[in-house]
């Protein structure tokens, strides 16, 4: 039988400190998966997971909850996140590695075992990881929980700290602006 989130948030506040790490377990592929297409890097991703981690760990008794644990766990992250791009102001993110950590592979009629279908697979995540990459945080954000993650738009609202039109508002824009992007990366890469 599986331990609820609760649980074992109150086992760990009475000081078993194997109780955290479990919910580390449960959560950490999900967090470090939505914060790669969020910041663009494997790295940059690893390292503000692990921030979000520590940073719940020691605020687990200010822990409300008032929504899911990921919820409050995904807001620190976010926040960490937000925190580090402001210090790194204008450093780029590398998306050489992001094949290891994408979803689902884009679908073709070729066979899988032909290496071009593999290749081609690859340039399409890399060109989609390079408009989410040059969207403004606050778009690329939303984006990510919606569709990477399939939130709804309650959810991400809950989780960015803004009201459910704004989510709306920012996913429109974003997809709008990704359609743009890629239709633009396209077209030059055919030219």
């Amino acid at each position: 039988m599986s331990t609820s989130d609760q649980q074992l948030i109150d086992q760990c506040l009475s000081g078993q400190s194997d109780a955290f790490g479990k919910l580390v377990t449960r959560y950490e592929k999900r967090l470090y998966g939505t914060l790669v297409h969020m910041v663009g890097s494997v790295h940059e991703a690893r390292d503000v997971s692990q921030e979000a981690f520590v940073l719940a760990f020691r605020k687990l008794k200010s822990f409300r909850q008032e929504s899911s644990f990921y919820s409050w766990l995904f807001r620190i992250a976010y926040n960490a996140a937000i925190s580090r791009h402001r210090r790194r102001r204008g450093a780029t993110a590398s998306v050489d590695a992001i094949r290891e950590t994408t979803g689902t592979e884009p679908t073709d009629d070729r066979p899988e075992s032909d290496p071009a279908y593999h290749l081609q697979a690859s340039e399409r995540q890399a060109l989609v990881q390079n408009a989410l990459n040059e969207l403004a945080e606050e778009f690329r954000t939303v984006i990510v929980l919606r569709e990477m993650e399939g939130l709804s738009y309650e959810q991400i609202a809950e989780m960015v700290d803004v009201p459910v039109g704004t989510v709306r508002s920012r996913i429109h824009r974003a997809r709008s602006e990704l359609r743009e992007k890629l239709t633009r990366a396209l077209a030059n890469e055919r030219s």
